[in-house]
């Protein structure tokens, strides 16, 4: 994908954060109250608490987005609302989008990321394995539409490209 940036949140950019999730999250499942919460306000409740978002831009259109956020424990992040336009899935952007993210928590001082999914998601829990992530627990109840908790252990090794 020689024409795929990834850049970093903007104020600018919060409606397609807003927009890719609620697709993806509406296909398949409903909205949550933290779900509305997020997409409404990226920047009050991800990136002013330490978080980050990330956006995948495809020859100038924004085609996917990720975003990871503080846990309560110390030195573990999670990734949550990770989407790929439809059109542009099955390209690798969802992988990429992945090592960008795990860069940042790595810059952060991460020694593990947790993402919360479903197993409804089978494409999308292929992704995650490819990328190095492993089931943790198989219910994990944090979110209603949740079954399925992965990890990945980053700790302070040297980058690792998950391509």
């Amino acid at each position: 994908m020689e024409n795929l940036e990834i850049v970093d949140y903007t104020a600018d950019l919060a409606p397609y954060f807003a927009s890719i999730n609620k697709e993806w999250v509406e296909q398949y499942f409903s909205l949550e109250p933290f779900d509305i919460a997020q997409l409404d306000d990226p920047q009050g409740y991800i990136m002013d608490k330490g978080g980050e978002v990330l956006f995948a831009k495809l020859n100038g259109e924004i085609v996917g987005t990720v975003a990871l956020v503080k846990t309560g424990e110390e030195r573990v992040y999670e990734v949550i609302k990770m989407g790929v336009l439809p059109s542009h899935q099955g390209k690798g952007i969802g992988l990429i989008l992945l090592e960008a993210i795990t860069e940042k928590a790595k810059e952060k001082g991460a020694a593990k990321i947790i993402l919360y999914s479903s197993s409804k998601l089978q494409s999308a829990l292929k992704l995650y394995q490819k990328a190095g992530f492993v089931s943790a627990v198989k219910e994990c109840g944090k979110y209603e539409r949740c079954d399925v908790k992965m990890e990945l252990e980053i700790g302070t090794s040297t980058k690792k490209s998950l391509m």
